[in-house]
């Protein structure tokens, strides 16, 4: 019994039916809608180092300008005289951040028209 069912399972033919579609026109839209939104900062610090200088008229140094017991005299009395002393330490000079926001839409429209 297990042999003829088996014969008649082999020896039976496969068939496929048909398919036939049921419209003959068409047309399909699709629409795509893309939001990005980008938040971001961009922190950047600027390094210097050590740095004094001194400029003046009519003044004169007792000694090194960065020695800090140097002192500055006039060096002819009764004359106009001016002195302009710059001292920074090393490290950081400058400090920039930029803080950005970046929104992006994009929209994408696509048509598909078929006929048989």
């Amino acid at each position: 019994m297990k042999y003829l069912f088996l014969l008649l399972m082999l020896a039976s033919p496969a068939a496929a039916q048909q398919v036939t579609p049921n419209f003959t026109q068409g047309s399909m839209q699709s629409t795509t809608t893309t939001t990005v939104d980008i938040d971001r900062t961009i922190a950047t610090e600027i390094f210097g180092g050590a740095y004094s200088s001194w400029s003046g008229t009519n003044v004169t140094p007792s000694g090194d300008i960065k020695n800090t017991s140097t002192t500055y005299s006039v060096h002819t009395a009764g004359d106009q005289f001016q002195l302009e002393i710059m001292t920074r330490a090393a490290g950081v000079v400058e400090t920039i951040d930029i803080t950005e926001s970046i929104e992006q839409t994009s929209t994408t429209t696509s048509l598909s028209v078929f006929s048989q």
